[in-house]
């Protein structure tokens, strides 16, 4: 049974939102005083990011079919962190069917379920984890009420279950209620079960998606097809700020398998019967370009320095720190980039005034906005429909090849599907910006922390992105994304100052997972350590003693001792091993974390990894628990391995291999993962649990060599 569109009558949901980045701006002329800067600032640091998609009627998020399946239309999508499951198990339990009856696929933007907030920011279960419930609750009590009315019974009299109603010996499944009703009334929000009701959140349930990666089923972008398709590639430039002169096409356009040369004033591009026909064919080409190449990566890391740019106060306490017994020490990450498995690409089919999009994205509101303008399409004509993303991490929080593959498909009118090559989407990523930190700090005579201050330089990460609007950055002063972990967590130290100068650098970058935080927490996280051993103290216990009293500071003070008590941390090197601790906060979810860490072969081998975290409800712990997993090693390898370096004018490593990540041999044997629940509600997850590993391996390492690591890649 194909869903239809139903008349919705006596009420309508309201649709949820929050403080967002526009309704700042209400503040006025105001906002540009500092205190007003660092409050707004503060506030987007710990607010709780809300579900931005319409929630006004349930049809657009379930669908019934005649085998007593229900589909969830997910607004999220799904790049390998576990979401449709989450999602399944907070629908099925609200639904009262089991989790095997539910069926989670991307909602493509012809269904109207579009989440303004788009997937990112670990905000997936979080930001559904109040709508989808009362979703489900709502579209559960819609067919109830109908199955009382075919049973002939009032509906207290009603017995479900697992997607059956029966009454009076009769028998009828949800799907056999729903078949033939034209109008649906949605009553009142029903009030939801509490947590300990339910069957399946908070329980470890298998993923939904485990069958289709095992056996290699079609769901990613690469493997999109539409009939009679056409392949594109387009002509991409190596060297940082080329611009674009003039294009010799003579010697491409008469090629094998070549369609079409498609020139525009922003791109050329090839449309060929096969990829390797049309990357060929770029290939001959003859592109002048104006391109600077003198650029290195001596002139990254000059640029890169605190004092350069402009700064902003995101966070201030007591009084600035004086030079008097002041201890001041640097830090400094590297450019880093996505280098996720799959490419990004596309397959768009464009027919009259109506364009289908088949892509691994992110954004797909954005995707389909996009599109609709270049074509001059009307929005509602464009259906952008969602694949399984093969990683994300942030690099598809912008998919403008969209546009392109678009552009090539009303060109010659058949579908056109485009991939980068890997050279093209390391060269041509939205990369990690490299940082820089100044910390400044000074003991009191008790050997407690008077004063602390933080002073770090970084590329956008959020601003000059599709995501965040233009006027917002010179207002708010600090890059919303650069300063994630930026804040000192420790608000006992009566004087304190966090301090945020922007630089921009010549070329692209934006998201990688956890924006700022591996890179500002790598920073505070080690002077914290340098300044419990000159303070002659332990370094738990010197960090207990400088957290607030509060709600957010009992919650980090509780995975700061869970994590020490389950990893037995001794401040001692023992049978050549060495224990390094760090915690951070981030999107309102505390982490801290114990790396056992030895020297082997003048190389540095990480054998143990506990972490303890506070995501309050965990709605799959296993899942939860495979993330904190899956960030420890991300976060080894770009803290241990990866970097990109500027050569001459170009972006270079340009394949794997050369650009260095984390292998099996350099994971730690065990990972050992403590999940809290300090709040009644889930937290954010997926970033997170990056924070402390750089730092908790570097203060390892001091332990072991007494040499204080504040670079990364951290090497000895």
């Amino acid at each position: 049974m194909s869903k239809e569109k139903k008349k919705i009558s006596r009420r309508k949901f309201l649709v949820r939102g929050g403080l967002g980045t526009v309704g700042v701006l209400a503040i006025g002329s105001y906002i540009f005083r500092n205190p007003i800067r660092r409050a707004i600032l503060a506030m987007a640091n710990t607010m709780d990011m809300a579900y931005m998609g319409d929630t006004s009627n349930p049809m657009l998020w379930f669908e019934l079919t005649k085998d007593n399946t229900i589909l969830l239309h997910s607004p999220k999508v799904e790049m390998g962190q576990g979401t449709f499951t989450s999602l399944a198990q907070m629908a099925a339990d609200e639904l009262e069917i089991s989790i095997d009856k539910i069926a989670v696929i991307h909602a493509a933007t012809s269904t109207g379920n579009i989440d303004g907030m788009s997937t990112g920011g670990s905000t997936s279960v979080a930001g559904l984890w109040q709508p989808l419930r009362e979703m489900a609750a709502t579209f559960r009590e819609m067919i109830k009420t109908e199955a009382a009315h075919k049973l002939g019974v009032a509906v207290s009299a009603l017995v479900s279950e697992n997607g059956i109603f029966s009454a009076n010996g009769k028998r009828l499944s949800y799907a056999e209620v729903a078949d033939g009703v034209a109008t649906w009334e949605v009553p009142d929000v029903p009030a939801l079960k509490e947590i300990k009701d339910y069957k399946y959140i908070g329980k470890p349930v298998p993923r939904v998606d485990l069958a289709a990666k095992v056996f290699g089923h079609p769901i990613f972008g690469m493997d999109a097809e539409m009939s009679d398709m056409l392949y594109g590639s387009v002509v991409r430039p190596t060297k940082i700020g080329a611009r674009f002169i003039s294009a010799d096409v003579s010697k491409a356009q008469s090629m094998p398998g070549v369609v079409k040369i498609i020139e525009e004033d922003d791109f050329v591009g090839v449309v060929a019967n096969s990829a390797t026909e049309a990357e060929n064919a770029k290939n001959a080409i003859l592109v002048e370009w104006d391109a600077p190449n003198h650029l290195q990566t001596a002139d990254i890391i000059s640029l890169m320095t605190v004092g350069n740019g402009k700064s902003t106060i995101i966070q201030k306490e007591g009084s600035e720190v004086t030079d008097d017994g002041l201890v001041t020490m640097e830090f400094r990450s590297p450019i880093g980039a996505h280098a996720q498995i799959e490419p990004n690409g596309v397959l768009a089919s464009v027919v009259g005034d109506k364009a289908t999009i088949k892509i691994a994205t992110q954004v797909i509101g954005l995707t389909r906005k996009e599109v609709a303008e270049r074509l001059d399409l009307d929005e509602e004509n464009v259906n952008v429909i969602p694949t399984y993303l093969g990683g994300g991490f942030g690099r598809r929080l912008h998919t403008p090849h969209a546009i392109q593959a678009a552009v090539m498909s009303k060109a010659v009118g058949k579908p056109v599907k485009y991939f980068f090559s890997r050279k093209e989407e390391f060269q041509h990523d939205m990369f990690r910006p490299p940082t820089h930190h100044v910390m400044k700090g000074k003991l009191d005579t008790d050997g407690m922390l008077e004063h602390l201050e933080h002073h770090f330089v970084s590329g956008d990460v959020g601003n000059d992105s599709a995501l965040v609007p233009g006027i917002l950055p010179p207002i708010i002063g600090a890059d919303i994304g650069a300063i994630r972990g930026g804040f000192i967590q420790y608000g006992k130290v009566p004087n304190l100052r966090s301090v945020y100068w922007h630089v921009e650098l010549p070329f692209a970058t934006s998201f990688w997972r956890s924006l700022g935080l591996l890179a500002n927490t790598f920073a505070i996280e080690s002077f914290m350590d340098e300044m419990a051993v000159r303070a002659k103290k332990n370094p738990i216990d010197f960090r207990l003693a400088h957290i607030q009293d509060d709600v957010a500071g009992e919650r980090l003070k509780n995975v700061i001792r869970a994590a020490a008590d389950n990893a037995g941390y001794v401040d001692t090197v023992i049978n050549g091993k060495a224990m390094g601790f760090a915690a951070s906060t981030d999107a309102n979810t505390p982490c801290a974390q114990v790396a056992e860490v030895s020297i082997e072969e003048g190389e540095i081998k990480v054998h143990k990894v506990t972490l303890a975290m506070d995501p309050g409800v965990a709605v799959n712990p296993d899942q939860v628990k495979a993330q904190c997993e899956g960030c420890v090693i991300m976060g080894m390898s770009a803290a241990m391995h990866e970097q990109m370096y500027v050569e001459d004018g170009e972006l270079m490593p340009i394949i794997y291999g050369p650009y260095n990540m984390a292998l099996m041999k350099h994971a730690p044997k065990e990972i050992d993962v403590v999940l809290l629940q300090g709040i009644d509600k889930p937290g954010a997850v997926g970033e997170p649990p990056l924070g402390p590993i750089a730092a908790a391996v570097a203060n390892a390492v001091f332990r072991l060599t007494g040499k204080r690591l504040n670079e990364m890649p951290l090497r000895l």
